[in-house]
């Protein structure tokens, strides 16, 4: 009979974590296969902290977007409430009986996530809960600005601190680092808004673009030529701060930049009748290529739409557009 294998001692904690950490893994990897696939590039520390926010995030999400199947919005309000008790609990003592909040809390803890990140998220969730499916309205200007701050803004932010494992950020962060990180953040979610819009209206009754229950009728092609034409502005805002990373996380952001990007170019050149109707995606062998690009230090940084938004920017010959050898308009992915 072989020996039994000798199993590396791990103490109680360190076991723990381990076990929360790759909890955190698998509700990437069940999610989301862009983020997963940019994610795979990081460094295993800054991959597990990427893999909690996300986690911390989703759970949150997918509570408002129905998991919980028959749920009134009282009770939505009080799980979600109770949720954010459990990650602010976490992190205050390091600690939680709740896999994801446990994970999210290390990675808090260790690269300085705080209450300004996760107190508008929250804020935002909340409002995905209508106190009436059947009187909802589209979004005021002022409310979508207010929950794209809480629902990606935000994020982005939390995801610089994770990249930088504790290290201090640079001294000029709030002027070039971070408004890039917010830019990218809010140019993923307004993708997000397109991509889902049938899902959000019909089903959902979310009204970020239109009126609930009306994006077969109500989204037009100014409609998408809008909002694709801010997702532009937004990632040519945020590709020169991509950058400012540090060196071994640039290809993971790269990687998701790309993916978002060729995205947004593909929505732009879908009749509006089938964004309502259909989910756009980008083929797995596209998205492999422009991982691939991005690890080899070359990644795509042009797009038709994206560079007319980085020349109204003013930005074409800055960090948007890296070299005519590297990246043209008519490269393919």
């Amino acid at each position: 009979m072989a020996p039994m294998p000798v199993l590396p001692h791990r103490s109680p904690a360190d076991h723990f974590a381990l076990t929360a950490r790759t909890a955190a893994r698998r509700v990437m990897r069940s999610y989301s296969t862009s983020f997963s696939l940019a994610t795979s590039a990081l460094p295993g520390r800054i991959r597990a902290h990427i893999e909690a926010v996300y986690a911390m995030v989703r759970v949150a999400d997918e509570l408002v977007d129905g998991a919980w199947e028959g749920a009134d919005p009282a009770d939505l309000h009080v799980e979600l409430d109770r949720f954010e008790t459990v990650i602010a609990r976490a992190v205050q003592t390091g600690f939680s009986t709740d896999f994801v909040a446990h994970a999210f809390a290390l990675t808090a803890r260790r690269t300085g996530i705080g209450p300004a990140q996760w107190e508008p998220f929250f804020a935002s969730m909340r409002s995905d809960i209508p106190a009436d499916p059947v009187t909802a309205t589209v979004l005021s200007r002022d409310q979508l600005v207010a929950y794209i701050h809480g629902s990606a803004e935000v994020v982005g932010e939390m995801c610089v601190l994770a990249f930088f494992d504790g290290a201090p950020l640079p001294a000029d962060a709030e002027h070039r680092l971070l408004p890039g990180a917010r830019a990218l953040g809010s140019a993923f979610q307004k993708v997000n808004f397109l991509r889902d819009i049938a899902h959000d209206s019909a089903r959902l009754r979310r009204g970020y673009v239109v009126a609930p229950g009306q994006a077969q009728t109500g989204f037009t092609t100014g409609d998408r030529d809008r909002l694709t034409g801010q997702i532009f502005a937004e990632l040519a805002r945020a590709a020169p701060a991509i950058d400012l990373l540090p060196t071994r996380v640039r290809p993971a952001v790269w990687t998701a930049f790309g993916v978002f990007a060729e995205l947004t170019h593909r929505i732009a050149a879908t009749p509006a009748h089938r964004i309502a109707r259909t989910r756009i995606r980008v083929p797995d062998p596209v998205k492999a290529g422009l991982a691939a690009r991005a690890a080899a230090g070359r990644p795509r940084t042009s797009w038709p739409g994206l560079d007319r938004a980085a020349a109204d920017l003013g930005a074409t010959d800055g960090a948007h557009t890296r070299s005519a050898t590297t990246s043209t308009e008519g490269d393919s992915a």
